[in-house]
């Protein structure tokens, strides 16, 4: 697993730009909430930590992963330099897993492809709860915290 030796919270602020200037989007699921608070804690809490003004942080919420598409895209539309879409889907009996796994994974690296904004993929996809709560604040870290630097870096891509 990517994860297993790798600690998902763990960055050195002195190779981050500061985010002072930059405006974020943050679109999050409803589905399976106590992991994207936390996903969604971590982020916010790293984008404050490396400089981003608490008024230039918009959150979203959209009832579930599949809908963070259209989430993604309409924040894109907004006074955003980036955005980050956090969900999680944890496997079940059904193929309804995999089906959501991979329109999200599509939805979001379109909207990437095709938009002048990039959207982080912050999108847990685990085969049980345990491994997801390890991942939002548990023994791996938390995703959010990756995916706020990534945000960070890609918003200033370039600069």
């Amino acid at each position: 697993m990517a994860t297993e030796n790798h600690n998902l919270s763990n960055y050195d602020k002195s190779t981050i730009p500061n985010a002072k200037h930059l405006r974020f989007g943050i679109v999050v699921s409803e589905w399976n909430d106590t992991i994207t608070e936390g996903l969604y804690n971590g982020a916010h809490d790293t984008l404050i930590d490396c400089g981003a003004q608490p008024e230039n942080i918009t959150r979203w919420n959209v009832p579930g992963s599949f809908e963070l598409i259209y989430g993604s895209k309409k924040m894109q539309e907004q006074d955003v330099d980036v955005v980050i879409a956090i969900g999680c889907v944890i496997q079940g009996e059904t193929k309804h897993f995999d089906f959501v796994c991979e329109g999200v994974t599509q939805g979001i690296k379109d909207l990437n492809l095709k938009g002048d904004k990039p959207v982080i993929f912050c999108v847990l996809t685990d085969n049980t709860m345990q491994q997801s709560i390890e991942r939002s604040g548990g023994k791996h870290g938390n995703k959010g915290v990756e995916a706020a630097i990534t945000a960070i870096k890609m918003a200033t891509l370039g600069s």
